[in-house]
């Protein structure tokens, strides 16, 4: 019999509570994008057969990030030190910011390595069927970050190629009208209903040059 995540409790010889922590940690492990039950299964004995090169280090792993690591009060990007370590570099270009819905696409962005300035993190995009509007998202915090006086010069619109993506962008855009700022898009090299973390570099690289202003 499996429980209400589709998880099927673990063969423990004897039963009883004695499983529970492996039943605790396959439905744990369930929970994370691209593992399902029978993935978080073999997961959970891999971990434990190899529990000393591997279960020990990743439990202290997890726990140095879950005490240590943090959202920049700034841009919203995780690291341990706030401001984060991309908005403290003054080699940086401080005048353009680059708005994506969340910190794995920054990640895609530095992999790629071509972009120098700063970022905004908005943390997921607007969608009317799950109930997100702009209040749940970083958007105040974007506008704070371009009033006059402070430098910023371009905005460079991100979000992935979908549907909300597009949506969110459409309404940055609306939100800046007026404020003399230039608001670019990414153009080619990013299909519709792509997403930035799941793409190549060379061609991140492309849509990032061929931006183009709203």
């Amino acid at each position: 019999m499996s429980d209400t995540n589709g998880i099927v409790p673990f063969p423990v010889a004897g039963g009883g509570a004695s499983g529970r922590e492996i039943e605790t940690l396959i439905a744990l492990l369930a929970k994370l994008p691209g593992l399902g039950p029978r993935s978080a299964r073999r997961a959970a004995l891999q971990l434990i057969k190899k529990r000393e090169a591997l279960l020990s280090p990743l439990a202290q792993a997890m726990m140095a990030a879950a005490q240590h690591v943090h959202a920049c009060a700034a841009c919203g990007n995780l690291d341990t030190v706030d401001p984060c370590a991309i908005c403290r570099d003054s080699r940086r270009d401080a005048a353009v910011i680059c708005v994506i819905e969340d910190v794995g696409d920054l990640w895609a962005l530095e992999r790629a390595g071509f972009f120098r300035g700063r970022y905004h993190v908005l943390g997921g995009t607007l969608s009317a069927l799950d109930g997100v509007g702009p209040e749940d998202l970083s958007i105040s915090g974007l506008i704070a970050r371009t009033a006059p006086g402070s430098g910023v010069g371009e905005i460079v619109l991100a979000m992935n190629a979908t549907v909300d993506g597009q949506a969110t962008a459409h309404y940055i855009a609306d939100r800046l009208h007026g404020t003399g700022l230039k608001i670019s898009r990414l153009a080619h090299g990013v299909p519709i209903g792509g997403e930035l973390d799941y793409l190549d570099d060379g061609t991140l690289d492309a849509a990032f040059r061929a931006r183009r202003t709203l």
